[in-house]
């Protein structure tokens, strides 16, 4: 029989969770707090259900010293009601197996312990390399946003390539800093290089550099973007825009960390970790991707894929709040925020901080729905009633839910993991979301 350790300081809590989790067969353990927990693991729980604040310390603090130990085994499933960014990094980067949000649902807590319980040996050992950066420049609460932090806390644990992908505008330099800021490298230089700002004859000279005399204008010896990276890490934005001949270069280096400057034969190391970003198609089953097969799958050894705003909208406010800081404006009143809400934002964040700033310097101290551009205010305006006229705030972000998780499985025929993919979150968020908005839950149809 399994054992699952419960550390949680709430008496009713701990005792339904212990309740919860018993129904699943396993031996509960509980704990009111660390000192009581550290004298819980002789016992040899299999899991450890882990709450954040506690009365005699801090549970991340706990967790970093169970992956210290002896105990570095043992998956840790942290449960919190405080679900921030800079939380969720640390708890997936510091060996963390899953991280849920208080009030959780209770089928999607005993799916995660019962994937702990059944997994423990493939549980992460890493450690903390220095303190957390203050913050990660992403902003949001969402289901998406949370599935994003975790990724990213798991990418820093690791040097593995990264691939980031998303629409224009979605933040993904922003998850490439967060990985790099959170990592063992985070002392070390983050270098960024937009290909698609570069003229294509440039290119390869930019990446791997030039020797004296290589080509008209190469008056002397220069360093490349992977030189100059060292030991850091090298983001390529815009990797979709790499020609043929360039991919089979940079292959070379993911496969054996070698290359020439332009020009020259002396062979060169590099040292320095690859995240690469596109917004095209890039994955070998799209009739349409740009990137070599083998290519794809060197850079995609972990792919984070940052969902677009429209399908995170219940972050907007938030947004709103970040972007309208060092502006003259203070506040955005409600039939504004009704806009931005109801608006699609093909921009995505980009177009939103652009249009906030813009209305900030035009408008007043409060932004009101005049004081934004005329094409934000009439495209919002031709969406359903229902939701370009919400009675509140909440009323609103439901509505929008549950509208683009109907049609998310109408376009999917039924399918709840590819409607899970289009709106950008994990099938236990979209279980949750249809349950809540009465849509059926997990068991309500046969598995996809």
């Amino acid at each position: 029989m399994s054992a699952v350790l419960i550390v949680e300081d709430e008496p009713g809590l701990r005792e339904g969770l212990a309740s919860a989790v018993g129904t699943l067969g396993h031996r509960v353990l509980e704990a009111a707090g660390i000192a009581e927990a550290r004298k819980q693991l002789a016992l040899q729980p299999d899991c450890v259900l882990l709450d954040i604040r506690l009365k005699d310390g801090d549970g991340l603090d706990f967790l970093k010293e169970l992956r210290e130990g002896d105990q570095r085994d043992v998956p840790v499933i942290v449960a919190t009601a405080y679900g921030d960014s800079e939380r969720t990094i640390r708890a997936m980067r510091d060996g963390a197996f899953d991280y849920l949000t208080k009030p959780f649902k209770l089928p999607l807590l005993l799916d995660a312990v019962d994937r702990a319980v059944r997994q423990r040996k493939l549980a992460q050992t890493t450690t903390a390399p220095r303190a957390a950066p203050e913050s990660t420049g992403l902003v949001g609460t969402s289901a998406p946003m949370l599935d994003i932090w975790k990724l990213i806390g798991r990418a820093a644990a690791s040097s593995a390539p990264v691939l980031v992908t998303g629409e224009t505008g979605v933040g993904k330099e922003l998850v490439a800093r967060a990985v790099h800021d959170y990592s063992v490298r985070a002392r070390e230089t983050f270098v960024a290089v937009n290909l698609a700002a570069l003229p294509p004859s440039l290119i390869e000279s930019e990446l791997f550099g030039h020797e004296k005399g290589s080509f008209t204008g190469a008056t002397s010896r220069r360093s490349g973007r992977f030189e100059l990276a060292a030991a850091g890490t090298l983001f390529l934005d815009e990797i979709g825009d790499l020609d043929g001949a360039l991919q089979t270069k940079l292959l070379r280096v993911l496969s054996d960390g070698t290359f020439e400057r332009v020009g020259g034969s002396e062979p060169l190391t590099s040292r320095a970790r690859i995240i690469a970003a596109t917004n095209k198609h890039v994955r070998p089953s799209e009739p349409d991707a740009v990137l070599r097969e083998d290519l794809y799958y060197r850079l995609a050894v972990i792919e984070i894929e940052v969902p677009p705003l429209r399908a995170r909208r219940s972050d907007i406010p938030l947004l709103v709040a970040a972007a309208l800081r060092g502006t003259p404006a203070r506040a955005v009143s409600e039939d504004a925020m009704d806009v931005l809400l109801t608006y699609d934002w093909p921009g995505n964040v980009r177009e939103l901080i652009h249009v906030i700033q813009r209305a900030a310097v035009l408008g007043g101290e409060v932004i009101d729905a005049a004081s934004l551009a005329e094409t934000v205010r009439t495209r919002a305006s031709r969406l359903p009633p229902s939701s370009s006229a919400p009675k509140s705030l909440r009323d609103a972000i439901a509505d929008l839910e549950k509208r683009m998780i109907t049609e998310a499985l109408e376009r999917s025929n039924g399918n709840r993991s590819e409607a899970a993919r289009q709106l950008g979150i994990g099938r236990p968020q979209l279980y949750a979301k249809m349950e809540e908005h009465g849509l059926g839950g997990p068991r309500s149809e046969k598995n996809d």
